[in-house]
């Protein structure tokens, strides 16, 4: 049976994502990031499904710092929409309840519902960690905000579904394995995902990606963080559509590289069907 690392509590959208993206397989979760990147080193998992970026909330904290220092390879992505619930130990009610726990994240993207119902929001470490910390207090008056899957994992009661402020809240996972061949080109759409650090001369950026406009490359993703503590050394992480055996890309890496000190592919892998606005099937 496959196993998948994630990180968090069970219950958690993690924990969801992975599920969903491979029904049936054993999920196991992690404490940190770095938890479940060892577990697939290790052979105890084969794959681990990591959050990279959010509709609402923005890049994952420390992921662009994480994923070009792991030997794993991006082999995939997973699209998944966020829903929380707000639950309670039976018996709990809105009315009665006077305080909401779970992670910062989660508090911020419930913050309409928060207030309006007047409660206290206190972060917790974990979405899924939040519910069963409610379920082991068994007090009515502290609720938990997290996915669904929580409430039957802790045995909470939900109080009330999809209270998230923007409907559109959806969470990007890109799914690491060992690293292994690049899937062949060709019958499907591709997005490769690298990294580079540009040379520290003027207009040094804006000559690295003059390749990919003049070779019709379209880039879904460009950030900058810095590395080993120096302003001057810019790293950048991107995704563009495209197989780098096709020519348009092929291009445009080689002219990337020309003005680069450095240049990694993280991986290359077929695009999910809600990147481009589709339903997953």
């Amino acid at each position: 049976m496959t196993v998948v690392a994630y990180q968090g509590e069970p219950g958690a959208n993690s924990h969801m994502a992975a599920l969903e993206a491979f029904p049936g397989a054993d999920a196991l979760p992690c404490a940190t990031f770095e938890d479940a990147f060892a577990a697939v080193d290790s052979g105890e998992a084969q794959l681990a499904m990591i959050p990279i970026d959010n509709t609402v909330a923005g890049r994952v904290a420390d992921i662009h710092l994480l994923l070009p220092t792991t030997n794993l390879q991006i082999i995939g992505e997973h699209f998944l929409r966020i829903r929380f619930s707000l639950m309670g130990v039976p018996g709990a009610t809105i009315d009665g309840a006077r305080e909401v726990h779970s992670h910062v994240h989660a508090l911020a993207q419930c913050r309409g519902f928060i207030r309006a119902h007047g409660l206290t929001p206190v972060v917790a470490g974990d979405t899924a960690g939040s519910a069963r910390e409610v379920a082991e207090w068994g007090d009515p008056t502290k609720l938990s905000i997290a996915p669904p899957l929580a409430a039957e994992r802790y045995g909470l009661k939900i109080l009330a579904s999809d209270i998230e402020d923007h409907q559109h809240n959806t969470t990007r996972f890109v799914i690491l394995a060992p690293p292994r061949e690049f899937p062949a080109a060709g019958g499907e759409p591709f997005v490769t995902s690298f990294v580079f650090r540009v040379r520290n001369i003027p207009a040094a950026l804006y000559k690295a990606l003059g390749g990919f406009a003049t070779n019709g490359v379209n880039m879904t993703r460009l950030e900058s963080y810095m590395v080993d503590g120096k302003f001057a050394a810019t790293m950048f992480m991107v995704d563009v559509e495209g197989h780098p055996d096709e020519p348009p890309l092929a291009r445009a890496l080689e002219e990337l590289a020309f003005f680069s000190t450095e240049l990694r592919i993280l991986g290359v892998f077929p695009a999910h069907p809600r990147r481009f606005g589709q339903d997953a099937p």
